[in-house]
């Protein structure tokens, strides 16, 4: 069994939405400096039903059964987000505000390939053996400078701006979301909305700079290592990756923010030139319990799941793509019930004829997510899962899953 997709694994919020979640477990001062310690450990059981009669679906999120191996799987694994521990140093110097911030994040599945993103692909080769351990990933390595009249300058490695939104605010972000075949074999996170309903932000190497905060508004703009598309003719790029964010918190009951991004691809020869740009748009408000959050988004020679991933086709044709997540969710006492449906759009480049290319991923999903202490949350979720190709024909898979997520 599989899960047609490109192995993507997520990790962690930023360490700042990590405290968020629970109070700082940990600060010690020394002399100027203060040094913190945020993160969580979470764990899912989680029960994938995938389709037994699947079609071909080049890029579709569905699992679907090959091989003659059962439609069902079972694991024992992180959820959306793996494991964190952040490490951050901070100080006042000179009147500006000095921070370096340090985050890894191992999982809890057997991957012995050392990187997530680098393992053995799974229908032929199984990598939940025994003598396993698990892997640890290097997300976050960045620095910051700046204070509240000049703004803050950022520059390292640390999640993405496009798309970001839109995943930090995804109420499976603490739970599973969409499973499937490869995680539960395993590789090291699950999908969540990824690839239905937003583009992953990633994260990337960037210098970026965010203004002043001025009554709520602040905008970032920054530059990227340019990322290489899934192609053989990639070749390195004459120009960084450009990407913006223009974000307006109101008050504490309503956000909208919108991204975008540019980016030139080149190829050998000049073979599979373009440039892609995408935007989204997006917000949440609140009342009373009951909250609820949308994005949309939309791009050209952006791809779809993870970017640039079938941005193109062989020839640098750019294909179009676009989607959203709705959700909404209702908070009763310690309890929190919620929804949320969304989808990912990709159409073929111009001329193309590619019938199994991906078409739609779409999925919705059903929480009760229940606080038993400020730091421990416990969860149980259902996702229903669809992939369809240019030809209409689809792929259905199911998850569900159980668990725990403890933030400090």
């Amino acid at each position: 069994m599989t899960h047609q997709r490109i192995g993507l694994t997520v990790a962690a919020a930023v360490v700042a939405t990590l405290a968020s979640t629970a109070p700082r477990a940990l600060e010690i001062t020394a002399g100027d400096w203060k040094f913190t310690a945020t993160g969580n450990v979470n764990a899912h059981y989680i029960l994938s039903v995938c389709d037994d009669s699947p079609v071909d679906v080049a890029g579709g999120l569905a699992c679907a059964v090959v091989g003659g191996r059962d439609d069902k799987s079972s694991s024992v694994s992180n959820g959306l987000l793996p494991a964190a521990l952040g490490l951050s140093a901070s100080t006042t110097q000179a009147g500006y505000d000095l921070n370096v911030t340090f985050g890894f994040y191992p999982g809890i599945s057997t991957n012995d390939g050392g990187s997530p993103n680098l393992q053995a692909d799974v229908r032929t080769v199984n990598p939940n053996v025994g003598l396993g351990t698990t892997g640890l990933d290097v997300r976050q390595v960045f620095l910051t400078f700046g204070n509240d009249r000049m703004g803050t300058v950022l520059a390292g490695r640390n999640i993405g701006l496009f798309g970001q939104d839109a995943i930090l605010g995804d109420m499976t972000l603490l739970g599973v979301g969409a499973g499937g075949g490869d995680h539960a074999a395993p590789t090291n996170t699950s999908l969540g909305s990824i690839g239905l309903g937003y583009i992953y932000t990633d994260w990337l190497a960037q210098i970026n700079y965010t203004t002043p905060d001025i009554h709520g508004f602040k905008a970032t703009i920054g530059i990227f290592d340019p990322l290489e598309p899934l192609t053989p003719f990639a070749t390195t790029k004459p120009a960084p990756g450009v990407h913006g964010k223009l974000a307006w918190n109101i008050n504490e009951n309503f956000y909208v923010s919108g991204t975008g991004l540019w980016q030139q691809q080149r190829g050998l020869g000049g073979i599979g030139n373009f440039d892609g740009y995408a935007f989204d748009l997006g917000g949440k408000a609140k009342y009373a319990g009951f909250e609820f959050l949308g994005w949309y988004y939309w791009g050209k020679g952006v791809g779809t799941t993870g970017l640039f991933f079938n941005s193109s086709d062989e020839f640098g044709n750019r294909r179009k793509s676009d989607g959203f997540l709705a959700q909404l969710t209702y908070t009763w006492g310690a309890f929190k019930f919620g929804g949320n449906y969304g989808e990912s759009n990709l159409d073929r480049a111009s001329g193309e004829i590619n019938p199994t290319l991906v078409h739609k991923n779409s999925k919705y999903t059903l929480g009760v997510y229940y606080k038993l202490t400020e730091n421990l949350t416990l969860l149980t979720e259902f996702s229903d899962i669809e992939a369809k190709n240019q030809a209409g024909q689809d792929n259905r898979a199911k998850t569900a899953n159980i668990g725990a997520f403890l933030a400090f």
